[in-house]
């Protein structure tokens, strides 16, 4: 990431001590109070630090926000139950915060439990708690389980799991601007996006469609060409062809997570042996073998987070069945690492993993046990979002801009593929009282852009909660669980 100043090492050194709690060892901590809903599924980070967790297993449509308590602990957070989409219940879909606050949610394997891969989709309006339906880009009779992807742009994508349609969403008027093919080699089904340094986006072929028992391509997505061309080999097989016998072929592919040092770690699904990993280079563009997981695990339909050390934690199983496994890969190694009290009866896509501002990442299992994962150590200060202008002087219910470099990170967060979305490569800020130590999250928007790695200006606007306790305070810019270094701010 290149050298950093004195100062900024010198600020770094004091974060450091906000992470002690996770210095000793890997650990799960309950959600102290359980998912009140009938298991706790898909998780969406908004930008007020509240979480929004999807019910899912059932039938009805229902949704449960986890909020933060005073001091900001998640583990000592309140549910509280949010509007339910009242037109559709779906499961394995897409989902995204919008840059205006809006949490959008598109299509569906199933929708009340039965399969149909459907074209519908809502937006969830957080300050009205109340949902509006948004029509399908024209022509398209399925979204299903497809994958989507905020471009730098702030642009959502959306992909057609079952043909090489996708399109381009305005939250301003809900209507979409299509695209057929341009490109694309194969299908979008079972295939997950990642956003790469300098905005392109990397998928892996699952080859529905398109079997070859022998297949290892990727792609790359070019937002400025709106082209689709080959990435190259992966050089080991990703996506579950069931050793070649076409007719068993699940074609899975396992998530895929960029790490601060800029690859993008990438797993596979093999219903006949062991996964197989692979990472790509985004620097150069090249893809390596990694090591393969032990035994005869994959993640076939499964989720993964990059950590804020820069390790991926993976959740991964045998034919996604129990018990689960969770694993880290550091760059060199992929090591087991503690499993929460579910994993014995969990498979791998039971999991949904979120990177949290607090340097956690919840995991929900369709249980009502609703965990977080405590990882050792902490970040290199050159990944921290850097303020450069903020203000010194803020008013309880307004709005404000802060600007500086690396507010969108250096990953999008966690992943899963084509059936849950959770990137979260957008700043929070997070106010704290000098004389307290209360925590009060500012609800973000209209960010300035979602590029990773980035050096260049970027700038969020934020809204000071009402209810924000007044006097001397401090002030951080917080994204994938990175602060920046605290700013001094009174709050009037």
């Amino acid at each position: 990431m290149g050298k950093i100043s004195l100062a900024r090492a010198l600020a770094g050194m004091l974060l450091l001590c906000l992470f002690t709690a996770f210095s000793s060892a890997q650990s799960w901590t309950p959600v102290k109070k359980k998912y009140p809903g009938a298991g706790a599924g898909a998780a969406v980070l908004l930008t007020d630090g509240s979480v929004m967790v999807h019910q899912e297993q059932t039938s009805d449509d229902a949704w449960y926000k986890l909020t933060p308590d005073i001091n900001g602990s998640y583990a000592n957070g309140t549910w509280t139950q949010a509007a339910a989409i009242p037109f559709y219940s779906p499961l394995f879909f897409s989902s995204a915060v919008l840059p205006d606050g809006r949490m959008l949610i598109e299509g569906g394997e199933y929708d009340h439990l039965q399969a149909v891969w459907t074209n519908k989709g809502a937006i969830y309006n957080p300050k009205t708690d109340s949902w509006k339906k948004v029509n399908p880009p024209t022509g398209w009779t399925s979204i299903g389980d497809a994958q989507s992807v905020i471009l730098n742009d702030g642009t959502y994508m959306q992909a057609n799991c079952c043909t090489k349609q996708f399109a381009y969403f305005n939250p301003k008027t809900l209507k979409w601007t299509g695209f057929n093919g341009n490109g694309k080699f194969d299908v979008f089904d079972e295939e997950g996006f990642n956003l790469l340094p300098g905005g392109n986006v990397l998928t892996v072929d699952a080859y529905v469609f398109q079997y070859d028992s022998k297949g290892m391509n990727s792609e790359i997505y070019n937002p400025t060409t709106q082209q689709w061309s080959s990435a190259g080999s992966t050089q080991v097989q990703l996506w579950d062809s069931h050793c070649g016998q076409s007719g068993s072929a699940t074609f899975e592919v396992g998530p895929a997570v960029l790490r601060p040092d800029g690859t993008v770690f990438a797993t596979g699904a093999n219903t006949c042996g062991a996964g197989n990993t692979a990472i790509y280079n985004s620097a150069n563009g090249k893809w390596t073998s990694g090591p393969k997981f032990p035994g005869n695990v994959s993640v076939a339909d499964g989720p993964a987070s990059i950590e804020i050390n820069g390790k991926v934690l993976v959740m991964g199983s045998v034919s996604e069945g129990a018990p689960a496994t969770f694993y880290e890969w550091d760059g060199t190694n992929l090591k087991t690492t503690v499993n929460p009290p579910n994993a014995v009866n969990d498979g791998s896509f039971y999991g949904h993993l979120l990177a949290l501002p607090s340097g956690q990442v919840l995991l929900a299992d369709y249980s009502t046990d609703v965990e977080l994962y405590n990882p050792t150590g902490t970040f290199d200060p050159a990944w921290a979002p850097q303020v450069t202008k903020a203000p010194t002087k803020v008013v309880r219910g307004k709005s404000y801009l802060v600007q500086g470099s690396q507010f969108a990170g250096v990953s999008q967060g966690a992943a899963y593929g084509d059936d849950y979305t959770p990137f979260t490569n957008y700043a929070l800020v997070r106010i704290t009282n000098n004389a307290t130590s209360h925590v009060f999250y500012c609800r973000t928007y209209k960010p300035s852009s979602y590029a990773l790695q980035s050096t260049e200006l970027q700038k969020t606007h934020f809204t000071v909660p009402a209810n924000a306790e007044t006097g001397a305070s401090t002030l951080e810019v917080v994204t994938n669980g990175i602060p920046s270094a605290k700013i001094g701010l009174t709050v009037n």
